[in-house]
Formats: C-alpha cells, sequence, structure tokens
C-alpha cells in the first residue's frame, strides 16, 4: 500500500523547476527483484520519491511512495536475490499489490507533479539507473500502461554523479562521503534506498548550484 513518508503543500511552485533539467522533472525510484531480467524477473518492490525546488533553488525531498508488488504470472524469482534483498514473499505483514496498481498510483502522482511544475515529463533519478528504467518500462508495457510518465530511455544515474561528486559509486559509501546517514541494515529495502538515494542527487545538485554551476551565465561562458 502507499506509504507517505513526507509531504509538502499542494500549491504550486514559485521557482524555476522546468528551467533546471531541460524541462524534465526528477524523480527517484528503486526497485526490488527476483533477478536481473526485467522481462523474466519478478519486480517485488517498488519506492518512487518526488521533489520540490525551494525559492533559492536548492532540491528537497517531498512525498515518497512505496509498495510491496505480487510477483507477476509466471516469473523466476531467484533465491539468491531474496538473499540478498531480505524478501519474505511469505510474510503475512507483506501487504503486496498487483503491479498494475502500483504503476498506476505512482504514475498518477508523478503526472501531476509533472502538470504542478509546467515540465514537459518525468526523468527517472536511481542509482544504477537504467536497471531500475529497465523493471519499470518492462513492468509498464505488461500492464498495458499507456500513459508511462518517464522518459523511456533517458535517466540520470547517481552512481555516475557520485563518482564525480565524491569518488565513489556504491551507495552506502558515497551517503557517507556527503555525510549522509545511512544504514547497511535498513537497505535493500526500495523505500528507503530510494529516500537515501534522493538525499544523494539533491546533496550533489544543490552543492553544484551553491558552488555557482547553476543557473549557468551563458554570457559569461558562450562556449557552455
Amino acid at each position: 500500500m502507499t506509504s507517505i513518508e513526507m509531504s509538502s503543500s499542494e500549491k504550486g511552485a514559485s521557482t524555476p523547476f522546468s528551467e533546471r533539467f531541460r524541462g524534465f522533472m526528477p524523480v527517484i525510484i528503486d526497485v526490488e527483484t527476483g533477478g536481473f531480467n526485467p522481462r523474466t524477473d519478478a519486480l517485488l518492490e517498488i519506492a518512487a520519491v518526488t521533489l520540490d525546488m525551494d525559492d533559492n533553488g536548492d532540491l528537497h525531498i517531498d512525498t515518497t511512495y512505496s509498495f510491496h508488488l505480487d510477483p507477476f504470472e509466471g516469473a523466476n524469482i531467484e533465491q539468491s536475490a531474496l538473499d540478498f534483498t531480505g524478501i519474505d514473499l511469505d510474510s503475512e505483514t507483506r501487504m503486496a499489490v498487483p503491479e498494475s496498481l502500483a504503476l498506476a498510483d505512482i504514475f498518477q502522482a508523478i503526472r501531476r507533479k509533472v502538470k504542478q511544475y509546467e515540465c514537459t515529463r518525468a526523468i527517472m533519478v536511481a542509482h544504477n539507473a537504467h536497471f531500475d528504467l529497465s523493471f519499470v518500462n518492462a513492468a509498464s508495457e505488461r500492464c498495458d500502461i499507456k500513459r508511462n510518465p518517464f522518459h523511456p530511455f533517458s535517466c540520470f544515474d547517481t552512481a555516475t554523479l557520485a563518482g564525480l561528486a565524491y569518488g565513489h559509486t556504491v551507495l552506502a559509501r558515497a551517503c557517507q562521503l556527503a555525510s549522509i546517514e545511512f544504514s547497511n541494515r535498513e537497505a535493500h529495502c526500495a523505500a528507503y534506498d530510494a529516500q537515501k538515494t534522493a538525499e544523494l542527487f539533491c546533496r550533489i545538485v544543490n552543492r553544484w548550484k551553491n558552488m555557482g554551476g547553476w543557473p549557468l551565465n551563458l554570457m559569461d561562458n558562450p562556449e557552455g
């Protein structure tokens, strides 16, 4: 079911969110899966984190949506994947829902946010992002969802950004270097990893802005 971790007002922003990423609105995603193949392996958890921008142009976490998912019919689930994530498919507290319900709820919330900030569409932010994007796109196709709000192939990868900003690509270590608290015990849960990835993304983007990297002054840097 939906888990709201943090929220802000629904009123429109006075800051140029739509201008920050070429009209794209970043949404942080994390998935936990039954393997590495998005076509054959189960999608077991998904979490999405939306962002807000304050009057100074800094990004902040807005709302987190998190679901445990029923494996699609015929899905492959590797025991090694369950051992890695710690997911117990038989847990009475898991409260899993079908992929179609979870994606419909998340996509609707994202589309509202895209409209609120007058962006053109969402763009996925994730750690090793093409993995998460491939599973979300495959699930969207399985559920015959026509209005996937994400760019179909472009994404922002926090592993790459962390390698640039902090010299490390592992999420836990990058968070530590960015002075973000990280619990290895809570890791490999979609909601937790998505929130930490969101914190890391905001930290990098905001730090770049505060160092003078945005907004760009093209008159002073005509080749930028």
